[in-house]
């Protein structure tokens, strides 16, 4: 069994939260499209929206990683970085009076796992592996 499927159904998880929290507030502010200028709703959307333009593309990276020998302790890093900085980011992004350090946190601990990923790869296509 392969790690990154841990973190790909926690990630999932996280993610039909996310869905249900901005299909709530919408239900309950009568918003059927966009954020009619309700703060709350367009940082809930913002939340569920980065979540859904970052995570599919850092999970391939972390499998591609994994199929190629990666180590347990590499993968686990990689994955618990993306979890941690995706729920950082919505704790922080979520709040109409925003701490920014929980964006950056989230930000950071996002992007982590795809620039190595992606370094990692780039090494191992350079090599011919």
């Amino acid at each position: 069994m392969h790690i990154v499927f841990t973190y790909a159904a926690c990630l999932a998880l996280l993610f039909v939260v996310l869905s249900v929290r901005t299909l709530r507030l919408r239900r309950r502010l009568r918003v059927a499209v966009g954020d009619h200028g309700n703060e709350v709703l367009l940082r809930a959307m913002r939340v569920h929206a980065n979540f859904a333009e970052y995570v599919p593309l850092a999970l391939l990276l972390i499998y591609f990683v994994e199929l190629s020998g990666a180590g347990a302790a590499w993968v686990h890093a990689m994955g618990t970085s993306l979890l941690v900085g995706r729920l950082a980011h919505a704790i922080g992004v979520s709040r109409v009076h925003e701490d920014v350090r929980w964006r950056v946190v989230g930000m950071t601990l996002t992007l982590v796992p795809i620039v190595t990923a992606a370094l990692r790869l780039l090494v191992l296509a350079w090599r011919g592996a």
